[in-house]
């Protein structure tokens, strides 16, 4: 079925075991921070969209009540 396996041609890859502290590993909060930092610009302005979709929700959803 398959004519070559794909292991043979995998040479860095480790286990956890294998991996050390801090070596090729980011924790989730590393991350977050990234991708901030990187979106700095335009964080301002996500902020804003999500908290306009939040009022239309709420607004949306006392509206039935209103009427």
């Amino acid at each position: 079925m398959f004519l070559k396996s794909s292991l043979p041609t995998v040479n860095n890859m480790r286990t956890k075991g294998q991996l050390k502290d801090g070596d090729d590993q980011m924790t989730i909060l590393r991350h977050i921070k990234e991708i901030a930092y990187r979106a700095e610009a335009t964080l301002f302005q996500d902020a804003m969209g999500a908290a306009a979709l939040v009022v239309m929700l709420v607004i949306g959803l006392h509206l039935p009540s209103l009427i």
